[in-house]
């Protein structure tokens, strides 16, 4: 049972600003000495990163019903809320926007309702009169089951503009809560190909733009109505989601597992590390662009999805650190990469030379490949049996060169083979939600103790190797024989040979054809592969349509998967 005041913030498209209001909503709400939760929509770590940093660090969680299962979402909530006196969900896309399932289960008014919660709707009336009014009644009567609590008015030109704005909605009973000019939400955060790496590095530029937001929301918004929405809303009958371990698995002492990330958290979801620590690791973070070694006694390695592809220079300069990771992973202990720590393994990247754990080449293109996929296991790995189902998402511009090893990841309907499986590694651009496959965590530690490796502080590689240091590549990652039978479900000793088939290509359907013009600058930024809260954004989306190649701003496309 949850008993939390909460809110879903959503909007009639991508576009109106609900990032920075929630994130505005968020901090004022704190600077007024509530304690409050954050929780995003969807897939995006990037949003949830700049989520927590506005509720004072408390880890915001990302609510997506088709990486974690829709049945998980009230739980998951319940969990990340607890003794918060408010929540606070920011939505994805428009209202009622799915990427690819059902709307009815996927979508924030879905979620909505899954959570029992009042819906703000933020609407954009720059170009706007009286008709927001009949455009909110149409959001209020589309779904007889939303709860349609009010809206906040964003951009608003003049006090009169505002004064028509009210009257109209006032007509149909639809309460305002608020009403902020562009100067209260002006563009503040990083650029969005930064990803994580701000909201991580805890750097002063985010504290300070989340605090100009607080500021601007508290000044615009009635923070003390949408209080009494938020305790409006009924208890949620659920229990609450726990990371304990299946029943009966036990783990030898505390293996420590390096985490890609720093001590404000990792490069991906939450719940790894939640998870993995309650099946009895010691999680220890790693910095991947700053650390020159494993942390001491490091016995496995994950890199979460969150790590972003624009710091490939980054990575490869950090040569100590690649040895290490190399050593490690050549003596069989468990390595998990995804999204760009897939890059981060290869030989090299765009000519920069990486780990060298995979025998394959990356490099990095202007498109973006982006989507959910319904994945097969090709081998039995850390993550998954062989022939099991994971639902994973896809957003990269990289690709890999080949982009399967001999025993490959995964498999799904319109793609080739994709990923890399060893003796107790797994690589892919396919990123999982540790929640909705909560036994991966003790999938790794079974590998962790049948692993030969030795603690990693013990044989990193120090003595004439510099910051510059070329490592040389791990031809077929080809490791040593083990001594201790291999982990149940978790592959056996094999090397990692290149595959013969599948070009870079086929993991890009084409280079985009063009941009149409973008919105204006504004706090956006939010829907699938959006630019960063507050920013214009231009990357282009390379998507298929009926097979033909369509490319556009990041955040005002919507449309199917990218068959990769």
């Amino acid at each position: 049972m949850s008993a939390v005041p909460r809110l879903v913030v959503a909007a009639p498209s991508s576009g109106h600003g609900k990032n920075a209001v929630s994130i505005g909503l968020l901090a004022a709400f704190r600077d007024r000495g509530l304690d409050v939760a954050g929780f995003k929509v969807g897939p995006d770590q990037v949003d949830a990163a700049y989520l927590g940093t506005a509720a004072g660090g408390r880890p915001a969680r990302n609510l997506d019903p088709r990486l974690l299962g829709a049945r998980r979402v009230a739980p998951l909530f319940a969990y990340g809320a607890a003794g918060a006196e408010l929540a606070l969900v920011q939505g994805t896309m428009g209202l009622y926007d799915s990427v690819a399932g059902p709307p009815e289960v996927e979508s924030t008014a879905a979620v909505s309702t899954a959570l029992r919660s009042p819906v703000v709707l933020v609407v954009d009336v720059s170009a706007m009169g009286q008709s927001v009014a009949a455009l909110v009644h149409g959001f209020r009567a589309y779904d007889e089951l939303l709860w349609l609590g009010g809206v906040i008015l964003n951009r608003v030109a003049s006090a009169r503009h505002e004064e028509l704005l009210r009257e109209a909605l006032d007509d149909i009973g639809v309460p305002v809560f608020g009403a902020l000019r562009r100067r209260d939400l002006p563009p503040v955060f990083p650029s969005r190909r930064h990803g994580m790496v701000p909201v991580l590095r805890g750097d002063g530029e985010v504290t300070q733009a989340v605090r100009r937001l607080g500021q601007g929301v508290a000044g615009g918004v009635d923070l003390e109505a949408l209080l009494r929405l938020a305790r409006s809303a009924p208890p949620l009958a659920v229990e609450p989601w726990s990371p304990a371990p299946p029943p009966g698995f036990a783990v030898a002492g505390r293996p420590v597992v390096a985490l890609a990330g720093t001590p404000v958290g990792g490069y991906g979801y939450v719940e790894t590390a939640e998870l993995l620590t309650a099946a009895g690791a010691e999680v220890v973070t790693v910095d991947p662009l700053r650390d020159e070694a494993l942390p001491a006694g490091a016995v496995a390695l994950v890199v979460g999805g969150g790590l972003p592809e624009a710091y490939a220079e980054e990575l490869s300069a950090n040569r100590r650190l690649c040895v290490a990771v190399a050593e490690l992973a050549r003596r069989g202990g468990p390595v998990i990469a995804e999204g760009a720590g897939l890059l981060w393994l290869a030989r090299e990247v765009d000519g920069l030379p990486m780990c060298g754990v995979l025998d394959a080449v990356g490099a990095r293109r202007d498109g973006l490949v982006i989507g959910y996929r319904e994945a097969t296991a090709g081998a039995d790995s850390p993550v998954a049996t062989r022939g099991a189902v994971r639902m994973g998402y896809k957003q990269h511009s990289a690709v890999l060169t080949p982009r399967a090893g001999a025993r490959p990841a995964w498999s799904w309907a319109g793609g080739a083979p994709e990923g890399f499986v060893w003796r107790g590694g797994y690589a892919s651009q396919l990123v999982l939600h540790w929640a909705g496959a909560p036994e991966i965590a003790a999938r790794l530690l079974t590998a962790t103790a049948a692993a030969t490796a030795t603690p990693a502080a013990a044989v990193t590689p120090t003595t004439g190797v510099t910051s510059t240091t070329e490592v040389t590549p791990i031809t077929g990652v080809t490791p040593a024989t083990p001594t201790a039978p291999a982990a149940a479900g978790v592959a056996p000793t094999g090397p990692v040979p290149a595959a013969a088939a599948g070009p870079a290509a086929a993991d890009a359907t084409a280079t985009p054809t063009g941009s149409a013009p973008g919105p204006a600058a504004g706090p956006a930024g939010d829907a699938v592969g959006p630019p960063g809260p507050g920013s214009t954004g231009t990357t282009p989306i390379t998507m298929i349509t009926g097979g033909v190649v369509a490319g556009g701003p990041a955040r005002s496309v919507v449309g199917p998967e990218v068959p990769a």
